[in-house]
């Protein structure tokens, strides 16, 4: 949880804004050192049904994170986020595999 309110005003208004089109899940842990994603998101269907009009309906089309930051953030902070993309991502990878070969 955050200790910054306008951090919290972020997620809280991404929640409300992506609810109808997917999953929202706040402070989404990432596996291995405790760290959190502050907003992650899974789209209801799968994209490619129609054109994405909007630049939201554009980064939503998949699953993806969000970070809010009450200032600019630092090249660390960037890299931290990217950090934890990559990590999820390597998750998702990983769990297809294996489901792959379940099959």
């Amino acid at each position: 949880m955050t200790k910054i309110p306008h951090d919290q005003l972020a997620k809280e208004f991404l929640q409300e804004l992506l609810t109808p089109l997917g999953t929202v899940e706040h402070s989404f842990e990432v596996p291995g050192e405790p760290r959190f994603i502050d907003v992650w998101f899974r789209p209801n269907s799968p994209s490619g049904t129609t054109q994405p009009l909007t630049l939201l309906e554009r980064i939503t089309a998949t699953a993806c994170s969000f970070e809010c930051f009450h200032h600019p953030p630092s090249r660390q902070e960037i890299r931290n986020s990217l950090l934890k993309l990559l990590w999820v991502h390597s998750e998702e990878v990983r769990k297809d595999i294996l489901d792959y070969k379940s099959d």
